[in-house]
């Protein structure tokens, strides 16, 4: 993922935001409350397409899919409130569990930092990467059957990795907490017959020490893309088929690293997840 890439998707949804939202409005459409609650759940399967992670510069690479117990289907649940207000502005709260875990036997030697897993070790590996993420949306179209909106996000990582022999005589666990920032975007479009489309992007790209002035070489990116259809089978209540691409990472050195090996890390991932959801509305 390069910021090329990024910064080209920014560019291009940005332009279609603001062409479409320049259309006109129809007056057929009923007026938005000025205050609306809606409340969303998807459940689905989560399926690592490649993950892999390296603690220290002389550790090993380790291969979360071919070594790690990855290589299956996860359950994926995704509860989401949102709180609109004067008819254009958005308030949203999401809570993303995310705990993956695997029992495998070890066929190479893996070192995690200063720490070696022999060939044949019994290993329990978990990957815990649940966030918090608070988002701020405005709506650039005036027809209550699109929306097209543009806004941030600040998101709360809540990490704990973890590689543990079975019979408890290797351990090494990490944990981390800290903030995330993003740009985001959304749009979604109804039709009279009930049927909607639309998707959704929170991404962010952040050289560290170029942001901060810093020492810090850690390179962070994120990309959360979503495109999902439905159909409002009553007023207010949504079903809806979601197609999510959740990846990202980061690479550098950490300068609150823990004294254990030289604070180096390089950790990417790319999931894709299948759910359907249910969303209920205050609303028309």
């Amino acid at each position: 993922m390069s910021s090329r890439h990024l910064r080209l998707a920014a560019a291009t949804l940005l332009a279609a935001a603001f062409a479409l939202a320049a259309a006109p409005a129809t007056a057929q459409e009923p007026p938005r409350r000025l205050a609306e609650v809606r409340l969303s759940l998807e459940i689905g399967l989560l399926a690592p397409l490649s993950h892999t992670i390296q603690y220290g510069k002389n550790g090993s690479r380790f291969d979360f899919i071919a070594e790690g117990g990855q290589d299956t289907l996860f359950f994926f649940a995704r509860p989401t409130a949102e709180l609109h207000l004067a008819r254009r502005h958005a308030l949203i709260f999401l809570y993303q569990p995310l705990d993956l875990r695997g029992e495998v036997v070890l066929r190479r030697d893996v070192r995690i930092d200063e720490v070696l897993f022999p060939s044949g070790t019994a290993l329990n590996v978990r990957y815990g990467f649940d966030f918090y993420r608070l988002s701020y949306l405005y709506d650039l179209s005036r027809r209550p059957s699109r929306e097209i909106a543009l806004g941030g996000s600040m998101q709360i990582r809540n990490a704990a990795v973890v590689f543990s022999s079975v019979d408890g005589s290797l351990r090494r666990s990490y944990r981390n907490i800290g903030p995330v920032p993003t740009l985001k975007a959304r749009t979604l479009f109804r039709r009279p017959s009930g049927f909607f489309f639309g998707g959704e992007v929170d991404f962010m790209y952040a050289p560290v020490k170029y942001l901060n002035g810093g020492k810090s070489d850690v390179v962070g990116a994120i990309i959360d893309l979503s495109v999902r259809s439905g159909y409002r089978f009553r007023p207010g209540t949504d079903l809806f088929l979601n197609v999510r691409y959740l990846g990202g990472g980061a690479e550098g050195t950490s300068p609150n690293a823990e004294t254990l090996g030289d604070g180096w890390v390089s950790n990417w991932l790319h999931f894709l997840t299948v759910s359907v959801g249910l969303t209920w509305s205050s609303g028309p």
